[in-house]
């Protein structure tokens, strides 16, 4: 927060506080880019793991900061394009690295790149505030395998429905893409150390679709419907297009309650949903 001068003309007053240092374009960098870099090789460890990178696999990795998580990539899978927003830290790294073929250091935000024509897979201890982005971008492109994130805890226990409760983003994407919680990373693993803990999610696009691309604006269509609440039950929102017969058998074969909420419903049951209501 800057330091207000209105009150420059009145005489100095001992506080008995340390005069709070003024901020470096450092510390405004770590600040707007959500940087709170990895600093811990059993965690580092526990990343590759879950990503299972391959010799020979194309790894895109936003937010590459000091470069711990891409030297640790391009030793396992051989190719790694690292994103980098901050000016400072891509410059350095990529003078770190300036020897190492494996490793291509490009100095802008993930996010505006394009996907590669061939398949590869995303790894990154992704900026906080950048999470839904760099998601969305990872959903959307054609030849991805899958994307290995670190995120806030509280994201990927959402996503992945480790409270119980589905997002809509999940279930949207269910048929093309698998959502895994692969464990929590404490937050003193990390410096700066953040507010909270992280988790690694993982987001694997399946081998083959659960759908056929003709059904799936039908399928998301069905789901806008079940998340606009009316009535406050899922079953109350899907007759205002449905009959009420045809919802009800739909809900006895996903073996679901009428009375069910719809953050309760599973993923699998949306589709049994759907194949009930659109055949």
């Amino acid at each position: 927060m800057a330091r207000s001068n209105a009150h420059n003309d009145q005489p100095h007053q001992r506080t008995g506080r340390t005069p709070r240092r003024p901020r470096t374009d450092r510390d405004h960098a770590r600040r707007t880019l959500s940087q709170n870099f990895l600093t811990d090789p059993h965690e580092i460890a526990r990343i590759l793991h879950a990503a299972r990178p391959r010799p020979g696999t194309l790894i895109l990795e936003p937010g590459a900061g000091e470069g711990s998580l891409t030297r640790a990539l391009a030793r396992r899978a051989g190719k790694v394009i690292a994103y980098e927003l901050d000016p400072r830290l891509a410059d350095r790294l990529a003078h770190a690295t300036r020897d190492d073929d494996r490793i291509h250091i490009v100095r802008a935000d993930f996010t505006t790149a394009h996907p590669p024509r061939h398949p590869f897979a995303v790894v990154g201890n992704i900026p906080y505030s950048a999470t839904a982005r760099i998601v969305r971008w990872c959903l959307q492109a054609p030849t991805l395998t899958s994307a290995t994130l670190v995120t806030q805890l509280e994201y990927a226990r959402k996503r992945t429905g480790d409270y119980g409760r589905w997002t809509r983003l999940t279930v949207t994407t269910w048929p093309r893409h698998t959502w895994h919680l692969h464990g929590r990373i404490d937050r003193h693993s990390f410096r700066p150390i953040p507010k909270v803990d992280s988790a690694i999610l993982r987001i694997q696009r399946r081998p083959a679709d659960l759908l056929p691309p003709a059904a799936l604006r039908g399928y998301h269509d069905l789901v806008a419907l079940g998340f606009t609440g009316t009535g406050g039950t899922l079953r109350a929102s899907l007759t205002r297009r449905y009959p009420a017969r045809r919802v009800d058998a739909a809900f006895r074969a996903a073996g679901l309650d009428p009375a069910t909420v719809v953050a309760y419903v599973h993923p699998d049951q949306w589709l049994t949903l759907y194949h009930h209501l659109t055949t």
